[in-house]
């Protein structure tokens, strides 16, 4: 079978899994490459906008403006953008969506007409995103594909009876309601003056914030990212309408921090609440929560195991599998 993947956000190929620039939809197109060319029967190729051609493992990435139509694969993958199909053919295309895309941003984005000419399936990542995914944007079909961490998050070692430092961390983009976060930090720390809270750049950290423990990771590369997770005892993250995953949280929990979460957008997704972590009605128990997790041990302990057990629940296996199964059905 063959499956070509269509993507244009920036140059990179598999070969910058590790890298910080990398956000959550290039590793998923990654991981899903690397993952789908395991199996010799496949053929794997990527149009971005990789400059030159490269071949990494069994997955072939080239410049997308260099496609030749004369070869047809038997799927069409498209990451973000449906007018990425224009000069592509294939008996079967799906629109892997990483947004919820109000009608009027479909519209405006030049969405509507290749989706009426192109009739893909969406392929979508949670509960939440197949919700509030519109019938006018999705009247072809829609199917939900939840995705997985890197697997480097789930085979690091843990000592799931570590009890880290006071250290609460976010890492996550700073539009995601960074600005909540930080507002409810300043009362979390009047109760915890120990504690601190690192986040993810850019961010401005002023004087007063930086009194309050408030400070910048150094936004390394993936090895430095597990570091700073491991040494962080919860995470916190408000959640965002905008996030339809939120793989951040998911690489929490596979090295077993408890998240704290308002559960807006996707995140009531990723918690258990009361027992991987905690979601929040509103911002008094956010601190609360946070504060109940900060000093209590023996619940924190008792998250942690909970969040052991799950480990390597849903790696890039599964996800590859659950594909091929929205692939086969559909005609």
């Amino acid at each position: 079978m063959k499956i070509f993947f269509l993507e244009k956000s920036k140059a990179f190929t598999g070969e910058n899994l590790d890298d910080n620039t990398i956000g959550g939809t290039e590793k998923i197109l990654i991981n899903i490459t690397n993952e789908l060319a395991k199996n010799d029967n496949f053929e794997i190729k990527v149009f971005n906008e990789t400059i030159k051609k490269k071949k990494i493992g069994n997955v072939e990435w080239f410049n997308i403006n260099s496609y030749d139509n004369k070869i047809i694969p038997d799927v069409l993958i498209a990451f973000s953008d449906i007018s990425l199909f224009n000069n592509f053919k294939a008996s079967k295309k799906f629109l892997w969506s990483h947004s919820v895309q109000s009608l009027e941003k479909f519209i405006r984005k030049k969405q509507f007409l290749p989706y009426i000419k192109h009739k893909p399936t969406l392929i979508l990542e949670g509960d939440y995103h197949y919700r509030n995914r519109s019938y006018l944007t999705s009247f072809f079909g829609k199917k939900i594909l939840k995705v997985a961490p890197d697997y480097e998050f789930i085979n690091e070692q843990i000592d799931f009876n570590h009890i880290p430092n006071k250290t609460c961390i976010f890492t996550t983009k700073s539009d995601r309601n960074l600005n909540i976060l930080i507002e409810t930090w300043k009362k979390i720390f009047k109760l915890n003056n120990d504690a601190h809270l690192m986040i993810n750049p850019p961010y401005r950290i002023s004087e007063d914030i930086a009194d309050k423990n408030v400070r910048l990771r150094i936004k390394g590369n993936k090895k430095d990212l597990i570091r700073d997770l491991k040494t962080s005892k919860i995470m916190l993250v408000p959640g965002h309408k905008g996030e339809v995953f939120c793989l951040a949280a998911e690489e929490a929990r596979e090295l077993c921090i408890p998240i704290v979460t308002l559960g807006y957008g996707s995140l009531y997704e990723r918690v258990e609440h009361n027992q991987t972590g905690f979601i929040a009605k509103n911002t008094e128990e956010f601190i609360n929560y946070t504060n109940r997790l900060l000093n209590d041990d023996v619940l924190y302990l008792r998250f942690r195991k909970n969040l052991f057990q799950l480990r390597n629940s849903r790696n890039y296996s599964h996800v590859v599998s659950d594909l091929l199964k929205i692939i086969n059905s559909t005609s």
